[in-house]
């Protein structure tokens, strides 16, 4: 495969997205998850969530970051920061939301672009990051 410009910066905001997504993750783990599943349950969402969603981070982020299943891992993370956005951060307007805004194009960009350089997609034949 020739190695272009666009496929490096796919790479790069892959690598990123991925590392932010992971350290997120773990955070949920490290700090005692039960604190996550009472933020969730006073936001009226149902406390197990907090488990999927520090697992899509933390397991996705590793995901993101070798290239396995980066379109379907990119749509989670979209999912996530829209829920994150319009249930914890939206009451602020757009003041405090630049991170999730920065993400969610992020996830957007890989989403509609993939990636395939150095991605584990592109090595097993899957046209998913293509």
């Amino acid at each position: 495969m020739k190695t272009t410009y666009d496929e490096l910066g796919s790479l790069i905001i892959r690598i990123g997205l991925g590392l932010i997504f992971l350290v997120h993750g773990w955070q949920k783990f490290q700090g005692g998850i039960d604190g996550t599943v009472g933020f969730f349950e006073s936001l009226g969402i149902p406390g197990f969530m907090a488990y999927v969603v520090a697992l899509v981070e933390l397991v996705g982020g590793i995901c993101m970051m070798i290239g396995l299943g980066t379109r379907i891992i990119s749509f989670a993370f979209l999912i996530i920061l829209l829920v994150a956005t319009f249930t914890v951060s939206w009451g602020g307007g757009f003041s405090g939301n630049e991170l999730h805004l920065a993400l969610g194009l992020m996830s957007l960009y890989l989403l509609v672009a993939g990636s395939r350089m150095a991605a584990i997609d592109a090595r097993i034949g899957r046209s998913e990051s293509a």
